[in-house]
């Protein structure tokens, strides 16, 4: 049997699922505790961006995670695009992308010296917030796509590195395109070993990057 999301907590409507899973966590919830809403209202992505979605329409979670390692974040996008569909590609280092259009989010916070992060997780299930570039899996039932992305995270996460990252290889939304962050471009070359993102430079040479915000296209 699956030790994710057992306990659950279910709240009609929080602020932010991460916020309460951090609460538990540093009170020390166990491994797989999951946290889940039926909407956000302050819901947060990267960079400090609002993860908003119809009521009801999306999946909004935050998993308890005791067992951690470099590519917790890359594996839990891996497992949702694992439910998504063949068709499903990650975007280095925390997005899916469907049909060109962003599927999901996911956002880790933690405190590795406690032995502990939270994995966020936000799948248009049902429906997509208008005008932001986002699709949905077009599926009615967000209770299903549940169990199935806790089934697909929990072989993820436990799975050998290798594996993870053949699979990462096999669905990287970056690979050969232009690509734009602060301080630089090139072109997408495939995931490091330590889930890094490697770049071709223009003009030769190659660097890796391990955190930050990475744009399609090489305008600023």
């Amino acid at each position: 049997m699956s030790r994710l999301g057992r306990p659950r907590l279910h709240l009609r409507e929080i602020d932010s699922t991460n916020r309460r899973a951090r609460e538990l966590a540093a009170a020390g919830a166990p491994h797989g505790t999951l946290v889940t809403a039926g909407a956000q209202t302050a819901g947060r992505g990267r960079q400090g961006r609002t993860w908003e979605a119809p009521e009801g329409a999306a999946l909004l979670c935050s998993l308890v995670v005791r067992e951690l390692d470099p590519l917790l974040s890359l594996r839990a996008g891996l497992a949702v695009a694992d439910v998504a569909g063949a068709a499903a590609r990650v975007k280095w280092p925390n997005d899916v992308l469907l049909d060109g259009g962003k599927v999901a989010g996911v956002l880790v916070e933690g405190r590795p010296g406690e032995g502990w992060a939270v994995v966020g997780i936000g799948v248009n299930v049902a429906a997509a917030p208008e005008g932001v570039g986002a699709v949905a899996l077009g599926r009615p039932d967000v209770e299903a796509v549940l169990a199935e992305l806790l089934a697909a995270l929990e072989l993820r996460l436990g799975e050998p590195p290798a594996d993870t990252l053949r699979a990462l290889r096999e669905r990287d939304a970056l690979l050969g395109a232009e690509l734009r962050w602060e301080g630089g471009s090139g072109v997408g070359d495939g995931i490091g070993d330590d889930g890094g993102l490697r770049v071709k430079l223009p003009g030769g040479g190659a660097t890796v990057l391990s955190a930050g915000e990475v744009h399609l296209g090489s305008r600023a």
